[in-house]
């Protein structure tokens, strides 16, 4: 199984950026899925996830409101539109899934994808 993430780049303060996540493999069809950021020196934090109906959608605080997570099980792809981007969100973002569906968006996920990088700067 892989997970391939794309859509990241360098943006100014305002601007919006569409991540996009591909998954790929034989016999997964994964239920939660999420969104990861790690900004330099900083620890990694999950910023949304979703379930696998989109009915279950998590956001992080400082995310909630200008970010806006959904996948599309068709095409085993998971999105996140970052809106009204701020220097703060610069970090390389991860996907992940899990064939599992938990009530919240933290524990394990069986499977990551690599870093796709953002950087809002003037």
């Amino acid at each position: 199984v892989q997970l391939q993430a794309s859509g990241g780049g360098s943006v100014q303060p305002g601007e919006s950026l569409r991540l996009s996540c591909a998954v790929s493999g034989p016999t997964f069809s994964p239920n939660d899925m999420a969104w990861f950021r790690q900004a330099p020196g900083k620890e990694h934090v999950v910023v949304a996830s979703i379930n696998r109906s989109g009915t279950g959608l998590w956001y992080a605080a400082d995310v909630k409101g200008r970010f806006i997570i959904s996948r599309d099980n068709a095409k085993n792809t998971l999105y996140l539109q970052m809106n009204t981007l701020e220097p703060e969100d610069t970090a390389a973002y991860y996907c992940a899934a899990r064939s599992t569906s938990m009530s919240s968006p933290y524990g394990e996920y069986d499977y990551w994808g690599q870093g796709t990088l953002v950087t809002v700067s003037s």
